[in-house]
């Protein structure tokens, strides 16, 4: 990416709902009205919004990878979090108090259950009204009539509520000290890892 901008694609940029437009205006008939050949104005013109264009291309290509940098990051936490847990529960530690934080605990393992609608014969749910503009199975609308006896009775034989569990392991919680700022935080790891080494 280039460093330096044109003037005008720095006017450009500038540019807000509130900002003065009049002001935009005139840079861009001064321009017209330059001495420079109107080949050297439409390149000037051009290669501004080319070069603003370039900078919104590389912005989205960042915010795209630090996203999936996110997502990888956030999921390699979990797992450590998880593997932390059970090194923890193996060795019957539900608690470590820390000096630089609080203290670690570990989360419970918890189990939801879920309810998912399976449609058994959309073409009858269809017929009976419940159906969405692109004509598919309104599975909202479905849902909520399997809640009253008496529009449950007419669906019933074409619907069927299955119960699905999901299980989230036991992970690691770091608890940080409360209203302490830690500004030694990175000396004490370094004198832990040095410990431990």
């Amino acid at each position: 990416m280039k460093t330096t901008n044109y003037r005008l694609q720095t006017e450009i940029e500038n540019l807000t709902p509130q900002s003065q437009k009049a002001w935009f205006e005139n840079y861009i008939k001064e321009v017209l009205e330059s001495d420079k050949p109107y080949y050297a104005k439409a390149d000037y013109i051009g290669l501004s919004f080319q070069e603003l264009q370039n900078k919104i291309d590389y912005v989205t290509a960042d915010i795209k990878e630090l996203q999936q940098l996110k997502k990888r990051l956030t999921d390699a936490k979990l797992i450590a979090q998880e593997v932390t847990a059970s090194v923890l529960q193996e060795y019957g530690i539900d608690r470590l108090d820390g000096t630089a934080i609080s203290s670690l605990t570990i989360t419970p393992q918890k189990t939801s259950t879920k309810d998912t609608l399976i449609i058994k014969d959309a073409d009858a749910l269809l017929q009976l009204g419940y159906a969405k503009v692109t004509v598919t199975v309104d599975e909202k609308a479905v849902a909520e009539a399997m809640k009253t006896l008496e529009t449950m009775n007419e669906i019933d034989r074409f619907v069927e509520i299955q119960t699905v569990t999901q299980s989230t392991p036991a992970k690691l919680k770091i608890n940080p000290r409360k209203g302490r700022v830690n500004n030694q935080a990175s000396e004490l790891l370094r004198l832990v890892e040095s410990q431990a080494a």
